[in-house]
């Protein structure tokens, strides 16, 4: 016969009955067990999500994830709300990861220059190493209400590349000084919109003899960020080859 742990249901996703005012006291330390027990489980349904969408793909189903996670559709509603909650919660996680990645590699660098390229690198590598997952938590399907970013209500994606920018702003001001704040406070946005709009091509770009690898396209990002095309018009403008 199976015996419940103490303090916390049979059902583990099963919900508790509020307790009485009597019963206050005793109650406290439950509650303490039972919301960490959730905060556990909402950790443990997140990973299997992850995974899921690895092997499944972006499109995956809330029923198709919740079957890989060996558990029923309605648990991952109870915990999230729906697919977009879902999609939220794991965005949360995976961007967290990417920015410490990315943060690390960063503060490796001898110059910004370097910075810029290694944090570049940092985040096509992570985008690279489960593409399905990048979809999937930076895309709402199509079956969504809106054609908004997924996470973009709970301001994770947005808190995200707030954050990047900062990175990228922090050295800048360091080297260029207070009187180019005007430029400081407009090119790391205007940096990021790049950065990820020409990852996204590429990540979604099918495999050929022209499509470049993540170094060399972490190479050619960061040359459009630091001297843009000016060197590819001039090459090929006629009165440089006169």
């Amino acid at each position: 016969m199976n015996i419940p742990s103490p303090g916390l249901p049979a059902d583990r996703d099963a919900v508790t009955p509020p307790p009485t005012d009597s019963e206050a006291p005793a109650v406290d330390g439950r509650a303490a067990r039972w919301q960490v027990h959730r905060e556990e489980r909402r950790r443990e349904l997140i990973k299997a999500a992850r995974k899921a969408v690895h092997a499944l793909g972006s499109d995956a189903s809330m029923e198709d994830i919740a079957t890989a996670a060996s558990t029923s559709k309605s648990v991952y509603y109870r915990y999230f709300g729906d697919k977009a909650g879902l999609q939220q919660a794991m965005g949360e996680v995976v961007l967290g990861q990417m920015q410490r990645r990315m943060k690390e590699a960063a503060e490796s660098a001898q110059t910004p220059r370097e910075g810029l390229f290694a944090m570049v690198s940092a985040y096509l590598q992570m985008a690279e190493s489960s593409p399905a997952v990048y979809a999937f938590i930076t895309r709402l399907s199509q079956g969504e209400p809106s054609a908004q970013d997924a996470i973009a209500a709970s301001g994770a994606l947005g808190h995200f590349f707030e954050s990047i920018s900062a990175m990228i702003a922090r050295p800048m001001r360091e080297h260029l000084g207070a009187e180019k704040e005007a430029l400081i406070d407009y090119w790391p946005t205007a940096a990021i919109g790049l950065v990820r709009n020409a990852g996204e091509r590429w990540l979604g770009s099918p495999a050929s003899p022209a499509k470049p690898d993540q170094e060399t396209m972490a190479a050619r990002i960061t040359d459009w960020l630091c001297v843009g095309i000016a060197p590819e018009l001039k090459i090929n403008s006629p009165e440089y080859q006169q």
